[in-house]
């Protein structure tokens, strides 16, 4: 038997599937500002060059260089400047648009339903995310995950960003746990993985793309359907 009571997720690329459902929504702002006509641009450059200033930003977000403000609206005005575009109103209209449209998305990883299904019979389930929280709550309703978690703890609610102990420490408090009854699954080895090891949470590296392993966690899996051989 485990000795695990909660169990604490990521969100994004963990559970909700954000590469799927933001690149679902870049296509449709390429069709819906018509990008093509205003520069020659095709959806996947769009995409790619978007995807490229994303990354880099929400990485200087997470360090505390660049506010949430500032991030929402740069990665599009960047990504637009790159591409031959320089309409900062557009840049504003595309950002709003994103905002509006990426978190009603529900694509999931495979077995995302039924693994949580199975675990809440047995253990507490919590979030623990870096995304903007107002966000984070559509995209909790939408998918259909938000029946499976007692706490949804966001950066904003906790005052520090993962891989901060203090978002893991509130985490703590929030689920009125220690940490060695709790196991953190994420994606990210230094975010989630060695965030949580930092404060004596066991970890799970989610690792669906098989990234060479440069922390060591206490498991690692390629498929959520994996978790359950073990929890």
């Amino acid at each position: 038997m485990t000795k695990y009571n909660h169990i604490f997720f990521d969100l994004d690329h963990t559970l909700w599937d954000f590469k799927t459902n933001s690149r679902l929504t870049l296509k449709e702002i390429h069709t819906h500002f018509s990008l093509e006509e205003r520069g020659e641009i095709s959806t996947d450059q769009f995409i790619e060059v978007y995807e490229k200033y994303n990354y880099k930003m929400w990485a200087d977000y997470r360090n505390g260089k660049m506010s949430k403000k500032t991030l929402r609206t740069e990665r599009f005005r960047q990504s637009l400047y790159r591409l031959g575009i320089k309409d900062l109103d557009l840049s504003f209209e595309i950002a709003d648009f994103y905002v509006e449209n990426s978190p009603v998305k529900r694509a999931l990883f495979p077995g995302t339903i039924d693994v949580l299904t199975e675990l809440k019979e047995k253990y507490i389930l919590h979030i623990i995310t870096n995304g903007f929280e107002e966000i984070q709550d559509i995209k909790m309703t939408q998918s259909g995950l938000a029946p499976f978690f007692k706490e949804i703890i966001t950066s904003e609610k906790a005052g520090a960003r993962k891989p901060h102990p203090a978002i893991f420490n509130y985490s703590l408090q929030m689920a009125n746990a220690s940490a060695n009854e709790c196991l953190m699954i994420g994606d990210n080895q230094l975010v989630d993985i060695e965030g949580a090891q930092k404060i004596g949470m066991d970890g799970v590296f989610f690792n669906p793309e098989r990234e060479k392993t440069t922390v060591k966690p206490k498991y690692e899996v390629n498929h959520l359907k994996e978790l359950l051989e073990f929890l």
